[in-house]
């Protein structure tokens, strides 16, 4: 019924393209543009695309020696199937001819890809309900518009990856929540909000941000995979919107360019009983008490099960950093006194705290918020580690440390300083490759380790100040 339900539906608005897509590791839409006389098939049977689409790294070099018949995941580059799910069906604000689906991705004879983004997210939902809970999720997304000047288009340029383009900033100075600064800039806001909208995102608030040229956008909470679907059709819309205008919309964690400012993803959380009840929100007029237990062990600012859900983050959080800050360049954005964390540790409504907390008797919205994301984090990916992590605090009773008053105390546990510390603690964690497979924990440690040696083997240009005419 769903199917025909978007049958009709391209047939009723003239739809002409439709982008069937899936996530891939990094959080990046790929896939085909059929056409509207192809979906039925494609609804029918999905459609097949390279498998290496799974195994690229950021550069879009595969990674795995699909040649050497090793037993690497994709033999001979053979193809898997997308198999296009029409609740997913969204039509194209910025390009009403067309419209996008999402889909499952599975192997030509139908079995599910386990390292597929969407089912390592359902996989992490189900371990979830296994326990008569589900999850809420709500996110922050902060990002840079740069107006483009010199695209680098030159074919000396297209290198893998391309030659970055030449840009100037939206915005000048560090004007946070300025009014003025919103009004200059609102066109270009209001173009991304109500294409955001019209693809059915709830967007609660679009805000200039901290740096130069950076704005965040706030969406409703909701189920975790829902949440995940809506920031990848969001950066994806961002991105796109922003190209038809000459402008370059960037979620690079810590830009190389004068002044930018580091982009958060911040990540929202609760959980609620079978009966829908927030078991993170206090119930006593004092906070005395949680939903289903006593007092947490800090106070009345965590009921017994946020405080067990928070001390499992905080102590997978060098194992699930390279879910959440997945890239070289994520490490960057750790720095104290920058509304990033750069410490593991927990805090009453701390800005500065990995995790916050912002809760109080009676508010039903009560919530913890994990500062540690980046914008560059593949939603799928990042909120599995969440349940994850939250999960073994709930499954072990953990309790979590004293709050912290100032989360840059040099005395807590420092967060991992590179992508390289963040790979070997990855590796170490038992209980994350338990979560995840095997199989998905080592492609996922491959694909980064690739990125992280290519990294190891560029020579920087401070090193060429440093040494080339020194030594």
């Amino acid at each position: 019924m769903q199917a025909q339900d978007v049958l009709d539906r391209v047939n009723a608005d003239q739809i002409e393209t439709i982008r069937v897509v899936f996530t891939d590791p990094h959080g990046i839409l790929r896939g085909k543009v059929i056409t509207a006389s192809a979906l039925a098939g494609a609804l029918q049977t999905g459609i097949r695309v390279p498998s290496t689409l799974l195994l690229k790294d950021l550069s879009h070099r595969t990674v795995f020696p699909v040649w050497q018949g090793d037993g690497a995941p994709m033999q001979g580059a053979a193809d898997v199937v997308l198999r296009p799910d029409p609740a997913s069906f969204k039509t194209l604000p910025y390009s009403p001819h067309s419209a996008l689906i999402h889909g499952d991705v599975e192997t030509i004879e139908g079995a599910p890809v386990a390292f597929a983004s969407r089912a390592i997210l359902t996989r992490a939902e189900a371990a979830l309900a296994d326990k008569k809970l589900s999850a809420v999720m709500g996110l922050e997304v902060e990002f840079q518009i740069y107006r483009v000047l010199d695209p680098a288009l030159a074919p000396a340029q297209a290198t893998m990856p391309g030659v970055p383009p030449q840009v100037e900033n939206t915005t000048q100075g560090y004007q946070y929540l300025t009014e003025t600064r919103y009004a200059e800039v609102e066109e270009m806001l209001d173009r991304i909000r109500r294409g955001a909208e019209q693809m059915g995102m709830d967007v609660r608030s679009v805000e200039v941000e901290m740096g130069p040229s950076q704005f965040e956008f706030t969406f409703a909470p909701g189920a975790p995979s829902q949440v995940a679907e809506m920031a990848v059709n969001f950066r994806t819309l961002a991105k796109e919107i922003c190209a038809r205008h000459g402008l370059l919309a960037s979620f690079m964690p810590k830009p190389a360019l004068p002044n930018a400012a580091a982009n958060g993803w911040h990540i929202h959380q609760s959980l609620l009983d079978a009966e829908g009840r927030n078991l993170f929100t206090p119930d006593g007029p004092d906070g005395s008490a949680g939903p289903d237990g006593p007092d947490g062990p800090d106070g009345p600012d965590l009921t017994k099960t946020a405080a067990n859900w928070v001390a499992g983050l905080l102590q997978h959080a060098t194992a699930c950093a390279l879910l959440s800050n997945p890239t070289v360049n994520s490490y960057k954005r750790f720095a104290p006194y920058q509304l990033a964390p750069n410490r593991i540790g927990w805090g009453a409504d701390n800005r500065g705290a990995m995790v916050r907390a912002i809760t109080a008797p009676g508010d039903r919205n009560s919530r913890v918020e994990n500062r540690l994301p980046d914008s560059a984090a593949n939603p799928y990916l990042a909120f599995a580690a969440q349940l994850h992590s939250g999960l073994a605090g709930l499954s072990t009773g953990a309790a979590p440390p004293p709050a912290m008053n100032d989360p840059y105390d040099t005395a807590a546990p420092a967060l991992p300083a590179t992508l390289g510390e963040a790979l070997d603690g990855f590796a170490a964690s038992q209980m994350i490759r338990t979560a995840l497979s095997p199989e998905v924990a080592d492609w996922f440690a491959t694909l980064k380790r690739a990125e992280w040696d290519r990294y190891l083997s560029h020579i920087s240009d401070w090193e060429q100040a440093e040494y080339f005419s020194t030594m």
